[in-house]
């Protein structure tokens, strides 16, 4: 973001948080932002608690509601760590710290985010969970093109809920957070450990729950990088990759 600033070039947003999130602040001031509200689907295990979880299988976790992704993506979205990389994006992209990203659980995915100002005053982006939408948006920005998806009929859709996220049953969320306060090399870690588990899910070879005990475990234990270089950065992935294969 500093070499965008010091290059006087923008950066646009596709995935379909940020770029809703982009679209509140056109024409705002950035720096009357009280906070911004990141929607969330809650994915295929909304409502449930960690011991309903003990059993998942593959099958089961690639099932999203709303959204046709690809693999890796949607076992992100399950657990809900994809949220938390979606709070740190934010965080960088828009220039607010992350507690000041506050992730609410949207479950029929119509409301893709939104921002509250200091004055109270909410603004948020609305649309079909069309991925076409924010990729285009952001190829033609500032042009608004026609696009053939499907429309918003707010009669039939009658209501739009909104839940807190359960950070205890979806401790990937907990854990991004944290990564996130701790900053330095934490967040590598998390994404690596992350990157690594759910490829070993994938491939069934570690149960649903060790997701985020393996991703918790790598933040504990790789060494901490205050202000770390792309070299740096790139070593913790390696560690913590080799970390976690020797164990699981």
């Amino acid at each position: 973001m500093s070499l965008a600033k010091e290059c006087n070039v923008n950066i646009y947003p596709v995935d379909s948080e940020h770029s809703a999130i982009f679209q509140c602040l056109n024409g705002e001031n950035r720096g009357e932002i009280e906070k911004i509200l990141l929607t969330a689907s809650g994915g295929p295990f909304r409502g449930k608690k960690r011991a309903d979880l003990e059993n998942v299988q593959l099958e089961d976790a690639l099932k999203h509601p709303n959204w046709a992704m690809g693999r890796k993506i949607t076992i992100d979205s399950s657990t809900m760590v994809n949220k938390g990389l979606e709070v740190m994006e934010a965080q960088w992209l828009f220039g607010v710290p992350a507690e000041k990203v506050q992730v609410i659980v949207q479950p029929q995915s119509i409301i893709h985010s939104m921002v509250e100002f200091k004055d109270g005053a909410v603004m948020a982006q609305l649309g079909s969970p069309d991925m076409r939408l924010p990729i285009q948006y952001a190829l033609y920005y500032p042009e608004r093109r026609e696009l053939n998806t499907e429309r918003l009929d707010f009669y039939e859709l009658a209501k739009i809920t909104f839940e807190k996220p359960d950070m205890e049953t979806f401790k990937g969320l907990k854990l991004a957070y944290e990564a996130a306060a701790r900053g330095g090399n934490i967040p590598t870690a998390l994404n690596a450990a992350n990157e690594v588990a759910v490829a070993r899910f994938l491939d069934r070879k570690i149960k649903y729950l060790d997701i985020p005990d393996i991703i918790e475990y790598a933040m504990n234990e790789v060494d901490y990088i205050n202000n770390p270089t792309v070299e740096q950065i790139l070593s913790t992935q390696k560690i913590v990759t080799d970390m976690i294969e020797s164990r699981w």
